[in-house]
């Protein structure tokens, strides 16, 4: 029997704090990026241990400014995964380079770091891995061969807000690492992301990108006391967080751990309930140290297993009363990169698998451990209506 009422994929945890937070940034007569963006910079770089972090729009934009920084060429190449949000690639593509794709790890999902160094070339110039789900890439192993070939490591870190590698908070090195605080990722701000990088130079010409490329932005050049007049030496866009979504940032940040150890919690029970699900695979875990952050519970419903396509078993699940995402299709699938960068089908075996089989689950703060069970209970349902 479908549960009563719908138990969404995702649901943002605001609370009473970041709605008056809100309040008083609308009451106070400033809205846009101002004295609460750079709060929310400064506690955020404190929070992941560097010395820089700059507020965004999204997401994407810190991924268009990290390819900005690189100051891609036409034939220069960016390796990274297939099995992403499109927005990876894109700014690749976008700004003039070539993404490489190389396979993931079937258990985990992120990047197959014994496949990187093979896809090597003289026209190389980053790798770009996603921390998957908010599981730590083998950071070590990639830092170790962007040294030894002297080309740039930049993390997609769109999923791992409070992810740790080895007792360090992603986004604590000394390369850029980009995150997105879309309204189903750990915390959020409505929209915005943010980078981060040790390097003072880099992080200085972030800032002016991200404002028209002029070197005062509104706060400077309209606050009290600021003098008149700005300079611009390169064209940039406009991706400033605002006031507004910054006081939510603030009081997301403060809760972000707590919320953390609640997704932990989901998962767990996820991961015992399902042990007896045979026909489901569960996510698997990295061998080395991490805090795995959880932002998305993700299973492979393997046709073969279940007697039932992945897409039709999301279906299913809905007619049950349970939302559920796709994350995500390959990117080397889609239209546009197969027609522009084609890869014979099976170049990447593992990936186009999972890309055929991934299914994510409901998991959120607001979650309670019957929503865990009822989800659990649609599963057997389907695997035993369709096995039969």
């Amino acid at each position: 029997m479908p549960r009563n009422g719908f138990l969404p994929f995702s649901l943002p945890d605001i609370g009473q704090g970041e709605i008056n937070e809100v309040v008083k940034v609308l009451s106070s007569g400033w809205i846009t990026s101002g004295q609460k963006v750079a709060a929310f910079e400064k506690a955020f770089a404190e929070y992941v241990g560097s010395p820089y972090a700059l507020t965004l729009t999204s997401c994407t934009a810190g991924l268009h400014l990290a390819m900005e920084i690189l100051d891609l060429q036409p034939g220069d190449e960016v390796i990274t995964t297939s099995l992403t949000w499109p927005a990876t690639v894109n700014m690749i593509h976008l700004c003039g380079g070539r993404p490489v794709f190389v396979d993931v790890e079937r258990d985990t999902f992120n990047l197959d770091v014994s496949q990187v160094e093979e896809a090597i070339t003289d026209r190389t110039r980053a790798i770009l891995p996603v921390h998957f789900a908010g599981q730590s890439c083998e950071l070590e192993k990639l830092r170790k061969i962007c040294k030894d070939h002297s080309i740039e490591l930049i993390e997609d870190a769109a999923h791992a807000v409070g992810s740790e590698y080895k007792g360090a908070r992603i986004g604590s090195g000394n390369n850029m690492a980009v995150f997105s605080f879309h309204p189903i990722k750990n915390m959020t701000t409505g929209e915005g992301g943010m980078i981060t990088t040790h390097n003072s130079e880099i992080f200085e010409r972030l800032r002016t990108l991200r404002f028209h490329g002029v070197d005062k932005d509104a706060w400077k050049r309209y606050g009290r006391g600021e003098k008149a007049g700005y300079e611009l030496y390169h064209p940039g866009w406009k991706y400033n967080m605002t006031d507004i979504q910054a006081a939510i940032g603030l009081v997301q940040l403060e809760r972000l751990d707590g919320m953390i150890e609640k997704r932990m919690t989901l998962a767990a029970l996820y991961d015992d309930l399902l042990s007896e699900v045979h026909e489901i695979t569960r996510p698997g875990r990295v061998p080395y140290d991490i805090r795995h952050a959880w932002h998305l519970y993700t299973i492979q419903v393997d046709r073969d297993k279940t007697g039932i396509p992945r897409d039709e078993f999301m279906e299913e699940m809905g007619k049950r009363n349970i939302g559920t995402g796709l994350h995500f299709r390959a990117v080397h699938e889609l239209s546009f990169y197969k027609n522009h960068y084609p890869l014979p089908v099976g170049s990447l075996p593992e990936t186009e698998f999972i890309s055929e089989s991934i299914v994510s689950l409901p998991l959120y703060p607001g979650m309670n451990e019957s929503d865990v069970y009822n989800v659990v209970a649609a599963i057997r349902d389907i695997v035993k209506k369709f096995k039969e």
